[in-house]
């Protein structure tokens, strides 16, 4: 078993090296470069996530190979540049994994709690790479709800924080009310900041907002498609219908949810 996965692992990068040939490889992916690839690093990830959602097990097991391929290509372009290969990012995080836990792999007997003494290793880390801020690290690249959790929490680590969702409740109404008043100008910056307000509010009562928000984007989704269906029952076409209307739907759609037993 362990030969036959040895195995695997070879081929896949034997694969992206062929297909990477100067002279006989695949001509787009000889002309990609860690730029054009990313946008699709990322994606996969998301497709990750969207099977693990579904629980579909098949879908994941396929989503964790398109996954892995772009750790390959990443791998094989750097390779190529000479600056790692694969086999070093697998050593990379194998070496990070073990010096996180050195409960496990080492001989630390300290008493600190897990979350206490990774937090404490990561920072070690970051300031190792040279991190002057507590903020220092937060990848640009993330989404910008997630990345605005993340700074939040980098800043409660050092105290920077409310003591209570209260006071990021009364934020809240503070940015809405600024985002009502504000002239052209200044509505991007407003409608931001009541954003932000809104993810500290979330995060204080103990909830990831990529989740809320992802589960409310599936609530809305799938409510709006039953307005549309009830609407054709009715003999009529959703999207023409007045506001009104549309609203009877909604409000038909959430009673019938209600209605649904448990």
């Amino acid at each position: 078993m362990t030969d036959h996965r040895h195995q695997q692992v070879d081929r896949i990068l034997a694969i992206m090296a062929r297909l990477r040939d100067p002279q006989h490889g695949c001509e787009w992916d000889r002309a990609q470069n860690f730029a054009t690839i990313a946008p699709y690093t990322i994606e996969e990830a998301y497709e990750v996530a969207d099977a693990i959602e579904r629980e579909d097990m098949e879908s994941l097991r396929d989503e964790l190979g398109d996954l892995l391929l772009q750790v390959v290509f990443h791998s094989r372009m750097a390779e190529e540049a000479g600056h790692f290969a694969f086999a070093d990012v697998a050593a990379s995080i194998s070496d990070k994994l073990e010096a996180r836990h050195p409960h496990i792999f080492g001989d630390d007997s300290s008493g600190d709690a897990q979350t206490e003494r990774w937090e404490k290793l990561k920072a070690s880390e970051r300031a190792a790479k040279g991190a002057k801020s507590a903020i220092d690290g937060v990848a640009q690249s993330l989404p910008a709800l997630m990345r605005a959790e993340k700074l939040q929490k980098r800043a409660a680590r050092v105290g920077f924080d409310w003591p209570d969702p209260s006071g990021a409740a009364e934020k809240v109404h503070e940015e809405m009310a600024e985002l009502a008043e504000a002239d052209e100008a200044s509505k991007l910056e407003e409608a931001g900041d009541l954003l932000f307000a809104a993810v500290n509010l979330v995060r204080l009562n103990g909830i990831a907002p990529e989740d809320a928000l992802r589960a409310a984007n599936t609530k809305f989704e799938r409510r709006f498609r039953a307005m549309e269906v009830m609407a054709s029952f009715d003999g009529k076409i959703f999207a023409g219908l007045p506001l009104d209307d549309q609203e009877g739907y909604w409000q038909a759609v959430k009673a019938s949810e209600r209605r649904e037993p448990a």
